[in-house]
């Protein structure tokens, strides 16, 4: 068995198939203007305190001025709302909307029957060596 080319194979596989299949969860006929970068940062922003700018961007790993771009499409769908802070009439605050909640629920749902299918499929001792697995392969894409 050619190790590298079997882990290739199966890594960029799973990257694809993740995107697609996500892609497909998401865009349902309730949520068909949006697309999974919008999903990301609807997840990044969450549906507990509203953030500010910097925090949504450095979640992201993008710059502030790349999230304005997609902010902006957020707020003209009705995803997300801005409000500017009451002290500092500088920093703007982001929320979802109640439409942003909606897709945000829709996505963690997702995610939940994504993980849960892992779960099921595993043993305890499967499952310990495939979260140190994907945790060291996390640490590497970061370290880049």
């Amino acid at each position: 068995m050619d190790t590298y080319g079997t882990l290739n194979e199966v890594l960029v596989r799973l990257f694809r198939d993740i995107m697609d299949i996500e892609q497909q969860a998401i865009i349902t006929q309730e949520f068909n203007n949006i697309t999974n970068n919008d999903m990301h940062v609807i997840e990044a922003i969450g549906v507990g305190e509203p953030k500010n700018m910097s925090t949504i961007a450095r979640e992201l790993s993008v710059t502030v001025g790349t999230l304005t771009i997609a902010m902006n499409s957020l707020v003209k769908k009705g995803y997300v709302t801005r409000q500017r802070g009451k002290e500092d009439r500088r920093v703007v605050y982001i929320s979802l909307s109640e439409k942003g909640k909606q897709a945000y629920e829709q996505h963690a749902k997702f995610h939940q029957e994504m993980i849960q299918g892992i779960i099921d499929s595993l043993g305890d001792d499967e499952i310990e060596v495939l979260i140190k697995a994907l945790t060291n392969l996390n640490h590497w894409f970061r370290s880049l």
